[in-house]
């Protein structure tokens, strides 16, 4: 990585001698490609609604006319997770115990949308400057992306925060046992294969973010 503002390279290439994807053959035991009607949905029912959760059980007929009862999808709020970058290239994380995953973990600060946010601007300089005490001076929308497109209903936003500074005391939820931790951009890129930001979106996050920047360059290698 080159000093703050440069631009930096992830280490994966494509494989010698292989075809590119779009070039390559379809293998004939493979069916064309077919843009299939979505599925018709028979009757819907709430299996699980509280303020967290609602769990649809919903009878639907897909394309091919195969019956699929019970399917269950998941809305939440959308989603929105903050890559805060510092002016000295420090990115700000939050280390706290996740009870899905039995473990402590390193996570970028992130939240949910309340019904009175214009935007995920809005959610991220609140979950940014509650988790962490942290304020931005420019917060842009880097990515909207859905966090699983089989079963949820929601959105998740990334939102790039640039020239991060403490300014503001935290304010924890219950839950919410949090460690602030602000380590080089570099380290925390270096560590990405090995699992050390173990939550799949945040890392799909931080690599769209730095990319909207400028700061990472997703071509491939020949």
């Amino acid at each position: 990585m080159a000093g703050s503002g440069g631009t930096l390279s992830p280490s994966g290439g494509v494989q010698g001698g292989s075809a590119p994807l779009a070039n390559r053959p379809i293998p004939s035991t493979m069916p064309a490609m077919t843009d299939f009607a979505p599925w018709k949905v028979l009757s819907t029912r709430s299996a699980l609604r509280d303020r967290w959760i609602d769990v649809t059980a919903d009878a639907v007929r897909d394309a091919r006319g195969n019956l699929l009862d019970p399917f269950y999808t998941f809305a939440y709020p959308d989603w929105v997770q903050v890559v805060a970058l510092t002016e000295d290239d420090r990115i700000v994380l939050v280390r706290q115990y996740r009870h899905g995953a039995r473990a402590r973990t390193l996570e970028l600060p992130a939240g949910a949308m309340d019904p009175a946010d214009a935007s995920p601007l809005d959610t991220a300089a609140r979950e940014l400057r509650e988790e962490t005490g942290f304020v931005a001076s420019e917060l842009r929308l880097a990515a909207s992306l859905h966090p699983n497109t089989a079963t949820h209903r929601n959105r998740c936003h990334t939102v790039l925060a640039l020239g991060a500074r403490r300014m503001a005391d935290t304010a924890h939820e219950a839950g919410e046992d949090i460690v602030v931790d602000t380590p080089p951009l570099a380290e925390v890129l270096a560590g990405l294969p090995s699992g050390l930001l173990p939550q799949a979106m945040h890392v799909s996050a931080l690599v769209l973010a730095l990319a909207s920047a400028g700061r990472l360059d997703l071509s491939l290698r020949g």
